[in-house]
């Protein structure tokens, strides 16, 4: 996987977590995705990373941004409920 495929499961991971309404504590969640994007970012000198992001945000289904939340949230030891609850939501778009 390159660089900017990781930026782009990175930014899916975000927006999919950000669709997460029935989570309260997404906004701890996002900070932290926030965080580790903004070191990717930083680390790996990516100039166009906000075309990235754009393209990611606009481009990109639910569908697919919420199971980029679960490959990132299993990097991170994300929260077990968040990870459950987003399986659930995937199973209901499928």
């Amino acid at each position: 996987m390159n660089l900017t495929d990781q930026l782009k499961l990175y930014v899916g991971a975000y927006f999919g977590v950000q669709s997460m309404d029935e989570y309260e504590l997404k906004v701890y969640v996002l900070k932290e995705i926030k965080e580790y994007i903004d070191g990717f970012i930083h680390e790996n000198n990516i100039e166009n990373s906000k075309e990235i992001i754009e393209n990611v945000k606009n481009n990109v289904s639910l569908k697919v941004k919420l199971q980029d939340s679960l490959i990132l949230l299993n990097q991170i030891n994300g929260s077990m409920e968040l990870i459950l609850l987003i399986k659930k939501k995937i199973k209901e778009l499928s």
